[in-house]
Formats: structure tokens, C-alpha cells, sequence
């Protein structure tokens, strides 16, 4: 069990009596906005701090743990997806760089985009990219990373509802193929029913 919420409590945004999140599977956590998904998610990675309650990550209070080797493990896609570097290539090895870890060959590059979807040359300037193309980006850096945990705040919101599945379908294949744990926030029930081991719903307090 690799998250166990205990008692939480963040402003007026969440309220959590106990909540646990299995390991190896994918999480989909739905609710109206404002219900404090997002903020959930980045309270996993410790970008904010319960005011009351735990949160413990494989047994370890995440307050005892160093926020950076936390987020080395548990990675996080915002809602916007960020840019590292001028070419796709860049923005896909910057991840491996946070890590500590080695560059990836060509090759492996290669194979996440066609992962992800991006039918483009890793010497594309990602300036270029779409909003879509961008959300995939970011699904390609952080699969490079093969950390044990990805969290994703609405991944697919700028694609289409073909191309949202089938890149969901391939990623979560990928992620468990290194048994990555994926705690997803999304508005699309059909990537939540599709995918969505398990559901957790979030209403407003």
C-alpha cells in the first residue's frame, strides 16, 4: 500500500478520514471541481503540507521524508505540461537527469513516443507543440523515468476521445510493465471506467 491517508485535513479545500491507495494498480480519482483533486495530488508528492492528519507513503510519513528523493519515486504531470528544454529530445532526457539516472538511447526514446502517440523527430523544437502534443510530451518524460509512482492531473484534457484512450491504454500498459503505480485525476469517465482499477470520489466538504 503505498499511500495511507490518515485524519487529513488542508484548509477548507480537503477533509479525509482515512483513504488508501493500492500499489501496482491505476487509481482514478473523479469528483466535481473544486472538490480539491488536484490539491490531493500534490499533497502526495509533499508540494503541500496537511494542517491536521498523515499521509504515509510505503510506511514513512512523507513530513519525515526529503522532498526531492520523495518526488524522484512519485512524479507528478500538472494540469499544464511543462516545457524542459528546446527539443523533444531535451524535454524527454530532463526527466532522467532529475532521477540521477543515465540518458536514454535513441532507441528507447523512439519507442515512448510511439507510446504516447507523438509522431514527430526527438530534434523537434517542442516550442511548436500543441496542447496535446505537449500532454503526451510529459507522459513520454515522465515513462523515461519509470518511477514507482505517477501521478497525473487530467493527462488527456486537450486530446480527443480516441486519441485519450488509446494513449491512456498504451501508458498505463507501459507504467505497469516496470509495476509503476498511476493515481490519476480525470474528468473523462471513459478513461476512468476504461482503466480505472480503482475509483475514489471527492466531493466538496
Amino acid at each position: 500500500m503505498p499511500f495511507a491517508i490518515r485524519k487529513l485535513v488542508y484548509k477548507d479545500i480537503l477533509k479525509i478520514e482515512k483513504m488508501d491507495i493500492p500499489e501496482n494498480k491505476t487509481t482514478c480519482i473523479i469528483g466535481e471541481s473544486g472538490a480539491g483533486k488536484s490539491t490531493l495530488l500534490k499533497m502526495l508528492n509533499k508540494m503541500y503540507i496537511p494542517d491536521e492528519g498523515s499521509i504515509h507513503y510505503k510506511g514513512t510519513s512523507i513530513k519525515e521524508m526529503n522532498p526531492v528523493s520523495l518526488r524522484r519515486k512519485v512524479v507528478m504531470i500538472s494540469q499544464t505540461p511543462l516545457l524542459f528544454g528546446e527539443t523533444i529530445e531535451e524535454n524527454l532526457q530532463k526527466g532522467l537527469i532529475f532521477s540521477e539516472k543515465p540518458p536514454a538511447s535513441q532507441e528507447e526514446l523512439e519507442s515512448i513516443l510511439e507510446i504516447v502517440k507523438l509522431d514527430k523527430n526527438l530534434e523537434t523544437n517542442a516550442e511548436e507543440l500543441s496542447g496535446g502534443e505537449r500532454q503526451r510530451l510529459s507522459l513520454g518524460r515522465v515513462l523515461v523515468m519509470k518511477p514507482e509512482v505517477y501521478l497525473l492531473d487530467e493527462p488527456t484534457s486537450a486530446l480527443d476521445e480516441e486519441t485519450e484512450l488509446a494513449v491512456m491504454n498504451r501508458f498505463i500498459e507501459a507504467a505497469k510493465a516496470h509495476e509503476g503505480t498511476v493515481i490519476m485525476v480525470t474528468h473523462s469517465m471513459n478513461v476512468a471506467e476504461q482503466y480505472g482499477e480503482e475509483l475514489i470520489r471527492i466531493s466538496r466538504k
